[in-house]
């Protein structure tokens, strides 16, 4: 079927697409850029700069320039606990990219559980599949022994120096502690009064995969040897974890007065490298003290590099919060984040999940402009070999391909198009390191990943696309991420992926100047490729399968968002995009998490504000049916870290956006924030943007381009604009029409933007307006 579309029409506020550009959007009315003493608009243009027509110079003030301000602010938003938690879902978590843990009451026992578990270790047996082959292994986990029983806790968990602090009382006594994760090493510190002794206990659990708690290990699995354990000369105790497949877990751990360190290892093919690895990780460590002033060192300039302040305590305290955790749980060059992250639990999905899970997971860090968290580029970049490996041997010269779930090295095969096989999830993931590439404008990364990985993906589909009767391209039967009927042909789902890929190397090649001889087949294929299936409810699922049942999945929206081919600035498309995400979730019973953020973040595209917040805020109702937990973590069957991520990115999404070569600032901000503070907020072009609204009203802009990238820019004021560069000078600047501003900004400059009177230039926290209790159990 063909793409329909109508014209924009009025929505009910339940459907809430309304004045999607209106407010501060629709109020940026078209009109010249000009200095502040009203320059006649050919100086305001840029074309006379001479010192008689120059501005006054200006300089952005930030309150957060110091530590002691930094920390006051992160304070509240600290999670906190004064009852014990029970749960994983519940407690603290602590975490460097790598090595995890997390607290809570040891089941059945009077005792303090931390777990320790690692991104890397996993086992090593493809044949056996991502679920039990190549999952992600438990090492173990720590007990908290008390002398007496336990009647109350008063933590917290502090995001300045992301640390767990304080006390347990028993009723012997009291525990004072503290814990935090560094360099692959949990290091605490124990004192004890009272009656209270300090008694730490490590319990190795069994190399078997958490998956066991659905099902039964395969025909033909064996379980992994059991454990051993030695005492080194200088006392460090090691447990020592050898596996069937090859390689080998290592768990070191020394106690020295009321300070424990503990550190886990993990080599493959080498039998032996971890071992050494467990203790070179201690050694390096020295002691806690001298690991903490490291571990501080790296979160205290880890924070300063962008902020944002908006009025809702407990949401504002969330955000924070995944900006901690997405740093617990990655550091680019590391693994790829499992889809329970570093922190192993019992779960159905002990692996990495490529069909949303991974997507997800990373979009926060572009904006937070944290590129140094993106696991996912590096991944693809150091494993394109095996992603060569994943498709048929009969395509393997020029394709590559990831199937639905993987270990660390994407090592999972994908099917063949035609058998109803998922086959456009590394595309999809190709997508995020295209937004990295975008956000940094990082060359190498263009070069040496998206293009050469990309090309070999798109190349796989171009082996199975046919020509139809109408002239048309076809794709034979692919399979819609979990929509649970019989794979139709021509998915939306891959049909968006497709049209995406050969855009994107097209732009590739040109940027790369590379006169690729595969440029005309891409060409061909965006002329001819079958639109998307739509009917009277909006996007299919694909050709003769509508969107009849609920899906929690967004996978038949993907052009929608986050791919924005079909977009709210194409007024011919706006009807179909209103009418299929008011279907998408008016068939309830599917829906997940993720299915309120992902809403959030399309109507986010519409510039509707409240649609979008009222979408997201079922995301934290406890009675919906998967609500955000006590901690900000998420689980339906097991532990599922995207979606608390993703629920970032719809804020994000509300505060500033890019994509279509535009930056829009405060697009969709809800009108009940009537304050909200961005600094050094990334977009795509690599643009740090800052930006103030108080009372509803956007008082200024500022933009730093880090890579000299064309700027246009929907800046959301009203009236006569100034608009100057960091000199002072008025920049050169060009109406583009619909509030959107062209501006000549060379690399490392910055403009300010402004209406009327220069306002207070000054970056701060807002003002709470709608207070919150603190995360944690307080």
């Amino acid at each position: 079927m063909t793409s329909q579309s109508g014209e924009r029409s009025p929505l009910p506020r339940r459907a809430v697409i309304g004045t999607a550009l209106g407010g501060a959007a629709a109020a940026a009315l078209p009109v010249a850029a000009h200095a502040e003493e009203d320059l006649p608009a050919a100086r305001a243009a840029g074309t006379d700069q001479d010192a008689a027509v120059r501005a006054r110079p200006w300089k952005l003030r930030s309150t957060m320039t110091t530590d002691s301000a930094w920390a006051g602010f992160l304070r509240a938003q600290d999670l906190r606990w004064s009852r014990l938690p029970t749960r994983w879902y519940e407690g603290p978590f602590l975490g460097d990219g790598l090595l995890g843990s997390m607290v809570y009451q040891e089941p059945g026992a009077d005792r303090i559980r931390f777990t320790v578990q690692h991104g890397r270790v996993q086992d090593h047996r493809p044949e056996f599949g991502s679920g039990w082959g190549t999952c992600r292994l438990p090492v173990g986990h720590l007990t908290l022994d008390p002398v007496g029983t336990i009647t109350g806790v008063d933590w917290r968990l502090s995001l300045w120096n992301a640390e767990l602090t304080g006390t347990v009382t028993t009723s012997a006594g009291t525990l004072t502690l503290s814990a935090f994760v560094h360099d692959e090493v949990l290091a605490t510190r124990v004192t004890a009064t009272g009656g209270e002794q300090v008694t730490w206990t490590f319990h190795p659990e069994e190399a078997l995969s958490p998956r066991r708690i659905q099902e039964e290990p395969p025909a033909g699995y064996t379980a992994n040897p059991a454990w051993t354990t030695r005492t080194a000369a200088d006392g460090t105790e090691q447990v020592l974890q050898p596996l069937t497949g090859g390689g080998s877990t290592a768990t070191a751990y020394r106690r020295t007065g009321g300070e424990l360190l503990i550190s886990v290892g993990h080599g493959f093919p080498s039998a032996t490298a971890a071992e050494a690895d467990s203790l070179r990780n201690l050694r390096r460590a020295a002691s806690y003290g001298a690991l903490r002033r490291r571990h501080t060192d790296w979160w205290h300039a880890f924070y300063p590099k962008s902020f944002v302040s908006f009025p809702d305590e407990r949401l504002q305290s969330f955000h924070w919060i995944q900006l901690y955790k997405v740093a617990s749980a990655s550091r680019a060059g590391g693994p790829v984040m499992a889809t329970c992250g570093p922190w192993l639990e019992p779960t159905p999905w002990p692996a990495v999940w490529w069909n949303l899970n991974v997507q997800l997971e990373y979009w926060l860090v572009h904006g937070f402009n944290h590129p140094e968290l993106d696991s996912l580029a590096t991944t693809l970049r150091q494993n394109q070999e095996q992603l060569t490996a994943n498709v048929p041997a009969a395509y393997r010269t020029d394709s590559s391909g990831v199937g639905r779930s993987s270990d660390m090295f994407a090592d999972r095969g994908v099917g063949r198009p035609g058998t109803g096989a998922e086959t456009g999830d590394l595309t999809w993931a190709l997508h995020n390191v295209w937004l990295s590439y975008r956000h940094s404008m990082d060359r190498s990364m263009l070069r040496d990943t998206v293009f050469p990985v990309l090309r070999r993906a798109i190349n796989y589909y171009l082996h199975f696309l046919t020509p139809g009767s109408d002239g048309r391209l076809h794709l034979p039967s692919t399979l819609s991420p979990e929509y649970p009927v019989v794979p139709p042909q021509d998915t939306n789902y891959d049909l968006a992926l497709v049209r995406w890929g050969c855009r994107t190397l097209l732009d590739s090649a040109r940027l790369l100047h590379l006169d690729d001889e595969l440029i005309p087949r891409w060409q061909e294929v965006l002329a001819k490729l079958t639109p998307y299936p739509v009917d009277d409810n909006g996007f299919m699922i694909g050709a003769d399968t509508p969107y009849a049942q609920s899906h929690r999945h967004y996978s038949h929206l993907l052009m929608v968002y986050p791919l924005y081919l079909v977009n709210w600035d194409q007024p011919e498309n706006r009807e179909l995009i209103r009418k299929s995400l008011v279907h998408w979730h008016a068939l309830t019973g599917a829906h997940r998490g993720y299915s309120y953020t992902g809403a959030a973040s399309m109507y986010a595209m519409t510039g509707d504000g409240d649609t979008a917040i009222s979408y997201l805020r079922k995301f934290f109702d406890p009675t919906t049916r998967y609500p955000c937990r006590a901690n900000t973590h998420y689980t339906e069957a097991g532990p599922v870290i995207e979606t608390p991520l993703s629920a970032s990115q719809s804020l994000h999404d509300m505060f500033c956006q890019s994509w279509n070569g535009v930056i829009q600032v405060f697009p969709a901000v809800p009108k009940a924030w009537a304050d909200v503070t961005l600094h050094d907020f990334r977009t795509e072009g690599a643009f740090l943007v800052s930006a103030v609204r108080t009372a509803g009203t956007t008082r200024f802009v500022r933009i730093r381009s880090l890579a000299g990238e064309p700027l246009s820019v929907r800046h959301g004021l009203a009236g006569r604009l100034t608009v100057l560069l960091d000199d002072g000078t008025p920049a050169a600047t060009r109406d583009l029409g619909d509030g959107v501003l062209s501006v000549d900004l060379p690399e490392g400059r910055e403009v300010l933007i402004h209406a009327g009177p220069r306002p207070d230039l000054v970056v701060a926290p807002v003002t709470v307006s709608e207070p919150g209790a603190p995360w944690g159990l307080p």
